[in-house]
């Protein structure tokens, strides 16, 4: 009994010793901190300037515009969940048929654009929207109009590749694209705000790295 009572004891006093180490340590660090606010002010800063200044003038802004098409063709009948079903299965193909090389071919043969299949591509991203039946077609682009424009083509394009791969009826637009108005990246205050605390962060390493190498 007193062997446990002695040994209860040693972990009590070892953990108030730890704590305490933690706590010196602790404000240790906030006071070599302290000492140096004027130096992690000026890092903060000078990182947020940075990334501003890099995101505002250095990185070309990319616009996105979005078309959509609905799964069904015209001809096609929703008459039981069967229907349905297949309804999901047919989304997974348009969706492939979607980055295919005729259809991509087919929009900058149309548009009489100076890229190749592999670089459009890369632009291009096909999605479908949980529990529908419908594609969202979005193309980024630094080109606003152009943006929607390859947007629209590629609607256009796939419907038109659905119907000769089906031979059935094109699948209908649900929306076209627009011209977007407001840049879609770079995100300038996300980049401002990383920007000044990774300035902020290397500040505190540089700062405590010297002092306990002294």
């Amino acid at each position: 009994m007193l062997n446990k009572e002695c040994g209860g004891s040693l972990l009590e006093t070892q953990k108030a010793q730890d704590e305490e180490k933690t706590e010196i340590n602790l404000r240790e660090v906030f006071s070599v901190l302290g000492h140096k606010i004027w130096l992690l002010l000026v890092c903060l800063l000078a990182g947020t300037a940075a990334a501003f200044g890099v995101t505002k003038f250095l990185i070309k802004p990319a616009y996105t515009a979005s078309s959509m098409i609905y799964v069904f063709t015209k001809t096609t009948s929703i008459t039981s969940l069967a229907d349905l079903q297949i309804g999901s299965q047919l989304t997974v193909d348009f969706k492939t048929l979607g980055t295919s090389r005729p259809v991509v071919e087919r929009v900058i043969s149309k548009l009489s654009l100076n890229t190749t299949y592999e670089d459009l591509l890369k632009t291009v991203t096909i999605e479908n929207p949980n529990n529908t039946r419908i594609l969202k077609i979005n193309v980024v682009n630094s080109d606003p109009k152009l943006a929607a424009a390859i947007s629209n083509a590629m609607a256009e394009s796939l419907s038109d590749r659905v119907a000769e791969v089906m031979s059935t009826s094109k699948p209908s637009t649900v929306e076209q694209a627009v011209v977007p108005k407001k840049p879609s990246s770079p995100n300038t205050v996300q980049n401002t705000v990383i920007g000044g605390l990774l300035g902020l962060l290397i500040a505190i390493i540089v700062v405590l790295s010297r002092y306990y190498m002294d």
